[in-house]
């Protein structure tokens, strides 16, 4: 349902080695650059797998109370997210695992990102 959704970031050379870590974790790179010249001279770039879908703006309204949940097509690719994210500034919200209080199948992982957004991998196939 969702198309593509993103966030602000305070320190955007922070965000982007965690980002490009993380993103490569789940399959994902980054696709694309806007040039400054449309963005009122802000970094502005986005990750994704086939198109870009998840954004990182520079500097408006960043910080913590925001939740996103990138999907993993197995407990692996979870697993990989939280150990890319850790070794790349992200901060512990919850080591990979079994959620069942979620759903009988739902293994995933939080993490802190360099802003305080709340990141997480998820899988929803038994392994």
């Amino acid at each position: 349902m969702i198309d593509h959704t993103g966030i602000a970031v305070s320190d955007f050379g922070k965000a982007k080695t965690f980002y490009d870590a993380t993103m490569t974790a789940l399959g994902a790179t980054l696709m694309m650059t806007v040039p400054k010249e449309y963005t009122g001279g802000m970094n502005v770039f986005g990750y994704g797998r086939d198109h870009p879908s998840y954004w990182l703006t520079e500097g408006k309204d960043p910080g913590p109370g925001r939740h996103i949940a990138f999907t993993a097509s197995g407990r692996a690719m979870v697993d990989a997210f939280y150990a890319a994210a850790m070794a790349s500034g992200g901060r512990d919200n919850g080591a990979p695992g079994l959620r069942p209080h979620y759903h009988l199948n739902y293994y995933g992982a939080f993490v802190f990102d360099p802003d305080g957004n709340n990141i997480e991998a998820v899988c929803h196939k038994p392994e």
